[in-house]
């Protein structure tokens, strides 16, 4: 590792006077700007560069974040982490630490330990069924180190949050629908684990209520965590079929779940849009490429996460301007999604 000393030798200069320049020091602004430029000219044709591990010793800042996913497949986290590595990159001071739980709950332990001991200044995870209330408010009251939970706000708001209007969502969708026609709809609900099926579920029913819709228990079915995804929506679709239910729109929790249900569609014989309308929800990057491109509910992910980033970096210039503060008061935000419509759906025959 080339080092401060490398370059001195290298320019000529002392040890402490290249330290000035390369680190920005205020004692810098004394030197020749011909001086500082055979420094850093040095310093780059010997490739030096800081030590950031010293520099977080000294400063007691290690100008890192902590991410926490819950499975980097899932195309929902892929575009949130985006949005937030993006907003990371733009602030041009934190470095992300991802750590993938992959859904399990003794890994997103594990993991929260280890990026505490490495002193993350900030945490941010996408939260879901795998991150149980009383275990993000253990570790609220075991360190000082500010959390955004993106996806999921708890109940006593005690954790700074950033979600999507699920309820808003649902009901356009619904409303779309029934503003082409469609009377006869069936769901598929989302795991009753996910807080964001409840509310989906409570936005669709508020929607059918104020247009007069009747809501046929026959034509509602639940995914569970073990049939999440397009399996789950291939399957309960097939279920819908072979039981003989007629419906003219299917709306799906999520886009992968339509993608199964249209699969299913499909090898029935019923093609869609023409013979069943069918909706999804997210707007993940497949959904415009699917056959037919997918009508669905649009999440601006990378603006959720993008939109956790900034509350956290509020959050630790607050906590850095008054370190004698208590922690700042949580902040939440609800980002409101918008209706795409694309191929998938159209007016019943």
């Amino acid at each position: 590792m080339v080092t401060i000393r490398d370059v001195a030798r290298k320019c000529g200069f002392s040890p402490s006077a290249v330290s000035f320049v390369l680190n920005d020091a205020p004692l810098a602004r004394h030197m020749a700007e011909e001086s500082k430029k055979r420094i850093r000219e040095a310093a780059e044709e010997l490739g030096y560069h800081p030590n950031q591990f010293a520099r977080s010793l000294r400063s007691k800042r290690s100008r890192t974040i902590g991410v926490v996913v819950f499975d980097i497949s899932d195309p929902y986290c892929a575009q949130i982490l985006r949005g937030v590595e993006g907003a990371l990159y733009q602030s041009n001071w934190y470095l992300p630490l991802l750590a993938d739980v992959q859904n399990d709950r003794a890994r997103f332990k594990r993991y929260i330990k280890m990026l505490l001991e490495r002193q993350v200044e900030g945490l941010i995870a996408l939260g879901n069924s795998v991150y149980p209330e009383q275990e993000l408010l253990q570790i609220l009251q075991e360190c000082r180190t500010p959390i955004v939970l993106i996806g999921r706000q708890l109940e006593n708001g005690a954790l700074s949050s950033v979600t999507g209007d699920n309820e808003y969502g649902a009901g356009m969708i619904v409303e779309h629908l029934y503003s082409l026609g469609h009377r006869r709809m069936a769901f598929i609900r989302g795991p009753a684990l996910f807080i964001d099926s409840s509310q989906r579920w409570t936005g669709t029913v508020k929607c059918a209520g104020r247009l007069g819709l009747p809501l046929d228990d026959r034509l509602i079915m639940d995914l569970n965590l073990q049939n999440a995804g397009h399996e789950g929506g291939y399957e309960l679709t097939r279920q819908l079929l072979q039981a003989g239910k007629t419906f003219t729109a299917l709306v799906a929790y999520d886009d992968l779940t339509a993608f199964g249900a249209i699969r299913a569609l499909s090898e029935a014989g019923i093609q869609v849009p023409r013979d069943c309308s069918v909706t999804g929800y997210d707007d993940v990057a497949t959904s415009t490429f699917y056959n037919p491109p997918l009508t669905t509910g649009h999440q601006d992910m990378e603006v959720q996460g993008a939109a956790g980033v900034e509350i956290l970096v509020d959050e630790l210039k607050s906590i850095q301007n008054d370190r004698e503060s208590n922690r700042p008061v949580p902040r939440h935000r609800r980002i409101v999604p918008r209706l795409v419509v694309r191929g998938s759906t159209a007016p019943p025959r």
